[in-house]
């Protein structure tokens, strides 16, 4: 009977060869993140059940990494693996001539889809244990020519000498290099589905009346490890993302919907605000969210690492900024400075998370006129 079989080694050959006889064997993978305590690793490997049965034709589990609750095990099969690898090798036009670096946690579907796709499509294939800047450009003179990478990562490398970069994770900085393709996808989805803003191919894309994002494929989950399937009836997954699609066809992805801030009955995605707020001369890094209000239910803060901390940015000066090019109620109405920005593995920001800080909130004081005018 296949089971479930742990995936403990770190990124390197060895990786690539375990996962290889796991699957000759008949049996899933369930690659376990290295960087968490052992208490924790005992603890995940407890919860997907790792040694207890699985479905003929299950390749993998992997662990959800979302901004907030506990994470779940999303079961892939090798039908969906092999669809993945098939849709995104299409859209990038790989050729025999590619090489493929992993360089992302192999724990999460960002980096153990580039393994997966390139075993899959026969693609040449580096494997390091995580983001090195140096050992990255190295592998890019060496012959590598795609390359899956956060924005955080981008910005430390050159990225001229890579044929095509697959960015994923946080938002993407505002002037990527032409060699990169953003996408859009998620655990459930075996890794992007959306590429600069257009499905892959067999890839089906709603929007329903409410603005929430529907992704349909081959390359979707079966089901979690628990047995539950989030799919409907129709094969359609619901992302938990609201979106639109633009005047050329592409879609654009608002935000999560539990990150939508409503500020005096106006609606406010956290996304729009820190890019905006990214480029104030001031500011390092930046996180923005909803806090409860007594009279407009929620405002916008913004937690900010400043540039310089001896100088860090005021409040005003941070609202002036977003007025620029915003109406004001996207303004924040509340400023928190930090070191850092909590993050997940893949950049994403977590939201609700505690927030170490440095020196007093700053808030505006106050008023019962509703945001939008102030």
């Amino acid at each position: 009977m296949a089971t479930l079989r742990l995936l403990d080694e770190p990124g390197g050959p060895t990786f690539v060869d375990r996962l290889r006889e796991i699957w000759d064997a008949g049996d899933a993978a369930f690659p376990i993140d290295r960087r968490l305590p052992p208490t924790a690793q005992a603890e995940l490997a407890r919860r997907v059940r790792v040694g207890d049965p699985v479905e003929p034709g299950d390749a993998l589990v992997v662990a959800t990494s979302g901004t907030s609750g506990e994470p779940k095990g999303v079961v892939l099969t090798h039908d969906a693996v092999a669809a993945s690898a098939a849709a995104t090798s299409a859209r990038l036009g790989v050729t025999d001539d590619d090489h493929w670096l992993a360089c992302l946690p192999l724990s999460h579907v960002g980096g153990l889809s580039v393994v997966t796709r390139a075993i899959v499509s026969g693609t040449r294939l580096t494997v390091h244990d995580g983001f090195d800047a140096v050992a990255v450009e190295a592998a890019a003179r060496d012959g590598v020519t795609l390359v899956s990478l956060v924005s955080a990562a981008l910005a430390r490398i050159d990225p001229t000498p890579f044929r095509a970069i697959v960015l994923g994770g946080s938002r993407p900085p505002a002037n990527r290099p032409a060699n990169s393709v953003t996408t859009y996808g998620m655990t459930e989805t075996g890794s992007g589905v959306v590429y600069d803003g257009r499905p892959l191919d067999g890839v089906d894309v709603r929007i329903d009346d409410a603005g929430a994002i529907l992704l349909r494929g081959p390359m979707l989950l079966r089901c979690y490890r628990d047995g539950t399937d989030p799919k409907d009836s129709d094969g359609w997954y619901p992302t938990g993302d609201v979106g639109r699609w633009l005047d050329d066809g592409r879609l654009s992805v608002e935000g999560r919907a539990d990150d939508l801030v409503i500020t005096g009955g106006e609606n406010v995605w956290p996304e729009v605000v820190e890019v905006a707020l990214a480029s104030h001369v001031d500011v390092a890094d930046v996180m923005v969210r909803g806090v409860e209000h007594p009279d407009w239910g929620q405002v916008v803060e913004a937690v900010v690492v400043p540039l310089n901390r001896d100088r860090p940015p005021t409040l005003i000066s941070l609202r002036e900024h977003v007025k620029e090019r915003h109406p004001a109620f996207v303004a924040p109405r509340a400023l928190v400075l930090t070191d850092a920005i909590p993050r997940t593995s893949l950049g994403k920001p977590r939201r609700s998370a505690d927030v170490s800080t440095v020196g007093d909130r700053q808030a505006m004081d106050a008023t019962p006129a509703p945001p939008s005018i102030t």
